[in-house]
């Protein structure tokens, strides 16, 4: 079955609500395709690797957390950018993109599918204002953090970067997706015993230190792996259309 690409755009729109996010980039279609969608490929990351794969599974349209026309980027249509456009293009392959949105969606994004994946129970936002892209949560029971870091590293299939601000054992946690390390004084406001994300800085390292918090670097990619898929599922199941996830390996 296929479903118009205005019909997809619209499902969503309605669903992740962009409207509601100050953003580094334009969220929802980027680029226009073929006016009807049969196939609809998720991923992480518009890269060119996932174009290729997409296009060769023949996917109509593509929906990914990272796409394209960042502020600040340059805007001249060249190089790397000009073959991963001209690829969608030429083969009238539409792209939608969901930056904030798909990462704070309360079911479906990044931060409520990796507490699902890690054994956590949400409890509230991270950020005092909605909508807050972060989350607080409690574990299912309470770990050391070496024990829950090896217990991230099996869930994700990647080991982590631990830095222990203490001795004290895991019973709170404050998370956010990707690279979210700047959120770790927020975190520690919040009096929780560990904060997770994607990435790490030469500064987190002594603020978990200082602010007695266990930090946990679980991968920018690996903790963005599930939003898009879970969306990609929601609107197949909704839209009666057929759905892939594919995922292309990232270290960082």
């Amino acid at each position: 079955m296929a479903v118009a690409l205005t019909h997809l755009v619209a499902e969503a729109q309605q669903l992740l609500q962009p409207e509601r996010f100050n953003d580094y980039c334009p969220n929802g279609l980027q680029v226009e395709g073929r006016p009807e969608v049969q196939l609809l490929v998720t991923g992480v990351t518009a890269s060119q690797a996932l174009l290729e794969a997409a296009l060769d599974a023949g996917a109509d349209a593509i929906l990914v957390h990272h796409g394209y026309f960042w502020k600040n980027e340059p805007a001249a249509i060249v190089g790397m950018k000009r073959r991963r456009l001209g690829l969608l293009l030429q083969n009238e392959i539409s792209l939608l993109a969901y930056h904030l949105p798909l990462d704070a969606h309360p079911e479906l994004g990044n931060n409520a599918q990796l507490a699902r994946v890690l054994g956590i129970r949400m409890t509230g936002g991270l950020q005092p204002t909605e909508p807050s892209v972060g989350n607080v949560g409690e574990l299912l029971r309470p770990s050391s953090a070496g024990e829950f870091a090896a217990h991230v590293g099996a869930q994700l299939g990647r080991p982590p970067l631990l830095v222990e601000g203490g001795d004290h054992p895991i019973r709170t946690i404050a998370w956010c997706s990707g690279g979210a390390q700047g959120y770790i004084e927020q975190a520690a406001a919040r009096g929780v015993d560990a904060y997770l994300t994607g990435e790490v800085s030469e500064q987190t390292v002594h603020a978990a230190r200082e602010l007695g918090i266990h930090f946990i670097a679980a991968g920018h990619h690996a903790t963005e792996r599930y939003g898009a898929r879970a969306v990609g599922e929601w609107l197949a199941g909704r839209l009666g259309i057929e759905h892939r996830f594919i995922d292309i390996d990232n270290p960082a």
